[in-house]
């Protein structure tokens, strides 16, 4: 099934009301996202959490319509966080936010609008003893995300970025966030971009990602590495060895559900990881970009539910 086939279906509402009324479905959800409430993925973050990971937890939902939307998703994190807190969680649980999701693309005053919501969620995550990072979407929001993480950063310089590898431009943004205290993801990217912005092909994207890995952990920044591609950690690991790095001041980050045998073995080794668990009733698009991000993701989940069964 070709990337162009499965982006397309991430934006088909029919066929995402079609899969949604089909009982296996939510059973395959319910893998890789961590339910629909916050009771449900506070419990799983817990238990992530007593098994020596970390967490990062993503409210699902993107493009918000209005600004009373935006308001909401921005409540839903502060209570979120609340939680968080309240199940002696901060310590090891952040947040991630799509500042689409707190109306950055409204018309009138997005970026202001969604600037003033990541200010109140971030103080609610700093008053948990716990931080944000800032999710990246497709390309033509990069500039804008970038300007609001700055503006973040003058009051919450713990603020974490993510960078995206298929981007072409994603090396100079490696060197703009290199600097000390800086928090940065690094990922492949998971959505549909044309050739001008964006490599095309996996070697490419691969290349991008190890040469932006070499910038960041090089640099006295904190490198958080998101991939689940068994070459890239390994190149990933032998660079934080190269540069002196100690387990700890870097980390490997992976999607729930996914590789969690991997994620266990580098606990085991002494590695600091972050599993991304996102949750809520918005989660078909999200499933659909993860699968289409990389044709070996599709066999993966694939191979995944035939394991389950």
């Amino acid at each position: 099934m070709s990337r162009s086939v499965l982006f397309a279906a991430a934006r088909n509402e029919h066929l995402k009301e079609a899969i949604e009324r089909i009982p296996l479905t939510r059973r395959l959800v319910a893998r890789y996202v961590a339910g629909a409430t916050e009771d449900a993925v506070v419990r799983v973050a817990g238990q992530l959490v007593a098994n020596g990971l970390n967490v990062s937890i993503d409210h699902l939902g993107e493009h918000t319509r209005d600004a009373a939307q935006a308001g909401r998703v921005a409540e839903t994190y502060v209570s979120l966080l609340d939680a968080v807190d309240d199940g002696g969680l901060a310590g090891h649980v952040e947040v991630s936010v799509k500042l689409s999701a707190i109306g950055q693309a409204l018309h009138d005053d997005g970026e202001k609008l969604a600037l003033e919501h990541a200010r109140r969620i971030c103080q609610a995550a700093r008053n948990a003893g716990t931080t944000v990072t800032l999710d990246m979407e497709d390309h033509t929001t990069t500039d804008s995300t970038l300007s609001i993480l700055r503006e973040l950063r003058l009051d919450f310089p713990e603020t974490g970025a993510v960078l995206q590898a298929y981007l072409r431009r994603t090396e100079g943004d490696c060197r703009d966030l290199a600097y000390p205290g800086s928090r940065v993801r690094l990922c492949k990217g998971a959505y549909d971009e044309p050739p001008s912005v964006a490599f095309q092909h996996r070697s490419d994207v691969d290349r991008s990602y190890v040469r932006c890995a070499k910038i960041l952990l090089a640099a006295d920044c904190y490198p958080m590495l998101a991939t689940h591609d068994p070459r890239l950690v390994e190149i990933t690991g032998a660079l934080a060895a190269k540069n002196r790095r100690a387990q700890g001041s870097y980390e490997y980050q992976m999607l729930y559900g996914v590789r969690p045998d991997e994620q266990y073995r580098l606990v085991r080794a002494g590695e600091r990881v972050r599993v991304y668990v996102p949750y809520g009733e918005d989660w078909y698009g999200y499933l659909v970009r993860r699968l289409a991000e990389r044709p070996a993701n599709l066999s993966l989940f694939l191979r995944s539910v035939a394991s389950k069964r």
